[in-house]
């Protein structure tokens, strides 16, 4: 793969590649393999693996699309969206995570993402986003909607996010009892 990484010391693409792409996923396996994928859709394509290396990447290359996975080891991917952003306002950042729900998904979008999937999300569907037109039309309604016990999951969840993940500040707001919040928390999200 023709990918780099922050360690290489070769050239980097240049400032102006219409079709530069940062990929940054702790997941070396899975990055590696988008990498190439995305290689083969045309795009110049620089990995990183942390928050801090992101970063840097970012400032210097200044790409005109990023992935972005949300949890990494060094913070949350998310922290790279004001830097790509202050180097290239018209960046066009995708959001990847396993850790699917509407909280994280809303977060995404406020720090200036345009599109959220959830791993593991396929070249195709990620390119799709990528690529995507500004004013598109609404998606149709999905044909299996969530059930009640999966909306009241995503509720929890939400709140949870915006308390900071702190279970007692989420317990208090929800008006339900701590253990009990706990035991939720520590379920599976319902299938549907």
């Amino acid at each position: 793969m023709v990918a780099m990484t922050v360690e290489d010391m070769g050239v980097l693409p240049d400032r102006g590649a219409q079709r530069s792409l940062l990929i940054v996923d702790d997941d070396g396996p899975f990055r590696n393999r988008l990498g190439r994928a995305m290689e083969r859709r045309g795009f110049e394509v620089v990995t990183a693996e942390t928050v801090a290396a992101a970063k840097d990447l970012g400032r210097r290359i200044a790409p005109a699309y990023a992935i972005l996975d949300m949890r990494l080891e060094d913070g949350n991917g998310l922290e790279v969206v004001p830097v790509l952003r202050e180097v290239r306002p018209g960046a066009r950042v995708v959001v990847l995570t396993g850790y699917g729900n509407i909280a994280t998904a809303v977060a995404a979008v406020k720090a200036g993402a345009v599109d959220y999937l959830p791993k593991p999300a396929d070249a195709d569907q990620v390119e799709a986003a990528l690529l995507a037109e500004e004013d598109r039309a609404l998606p149709a309604p999905p044909d299996n909607p969530m059930s009640a016990d999966r909306v009241r999951w995503e509720h929890i969840q939400r709140v949870y996010e915006q308390c900071d993940r702190n279970v007692s500040e989420t317990a208090r707001r929800l008006r339900m009892h701590r253990r009990t919040l706990q035991r939720i928390l520590n379920k599976h999200a319902p299938r549907t």
